[in-house]
């Protein structure tokens, strides 16, 4: 079994991760092939036409286009509305994503910035700026504020997680093992926090909790010869 089928990925560092989630969940579109995203873009599109100034249609249109990555025809739509109405949050919300994919990191600190002004304790907002300063390699700003997240929202697995991977991506280890152990009591059924704490476990030998933390993925699906894998991968990084 090849190791992309259960990769050690760091999805909760990857703004994408949850903002696909977040679009797909707006327009119940999350099981929708490629060609029928299409097909409802091309109807969004028709409402639209009719509808111009239809904040909702709009949304929904840009929504599409995200889906399909097409970011720049998204943006568009989004600097519409905010061109008519600057204190929109979901437009600015969703175009600080744009921006990022499109390599605008600035704009995209900007836009998420505006959004949380517009709704202090909007906890994606808080968690995607968070996410963006390390994409920028703002590191010690990236930290500050996913502390300050976990200060408000000490029961989110998603900052534990995302924490975790800050603390991995600069080998501190120990601390990244803490926040993953803490990410998976708070959402045991998140196989990426396992599979990164198993990793964590092997790489620091800490054979006594190993065992458990192995039972714990075959019990979510993860097959003994993808853990065993995950082991090698650990052993090599070790070395």
């Amino acid at each position: 079994m090849h190791l992309s089928m259960v990769p050690m990925r760091n999805n909760f560092l990857n703004a994408a991760f949850f903002f696909v989630c977040l679009l797909a969940s707006i327009i119940q579109a999350k099981g929708q092939t490629k060609e029928e995203l299409r097909a409802s873009l091309k109807q969004a599109t028709e409402r639209l036409a009719f509808h111009p100034d239809s904040v909702e249609l709009r949304l929904e249109k840009a929504s599409f286009n995200m889906l399909l990555e097409q970011y720049n025809y998204a943006k568009e739509e989004y600097d519409y509305l905010l061109q008519r109405n600057p204190n929109l949050f979901a437009a600015h919300f969703f175009r600080a994503y744009a921006n990022e994919k499109m390599g605008r990191y600035s704009f995209a600190r900007i836009d998420y910035e505006q959004a949380i002004m517009l709704q202090p304790d909007h906890f994606e907002a808080k968690l995607g700026l968070a996410i963006l300063l390390n994409k920028m390699k703002h590191y010690t700003e990236a930290m500050d504020r996913i502390n300050q997240l976990l200060q408000q929202y000490p029961e989110k697995a998603e900052a534990y997680a995302t924490r975790a991977g800050f603390e991995k991506e600069r080998e501190y280890w120990e601390l990244a093992l803490y926040d993953f152990t803490i990410a998976t009591q708070l959402d045991p059924n998140n196989k990426d926090y396992h599979i990164n704490r198993l990793e964590l476990l092997y790489r620091l030998n800490q054979q006594s909790e190993i065992p458990a933390e192995e039972k714990a993925l075959r019990s979510l699906g993860i097959p003994k010869p993808a853990i065993d894998q995950i082991k090698e991968q650990a052993k090599h990084r070790r070395s």
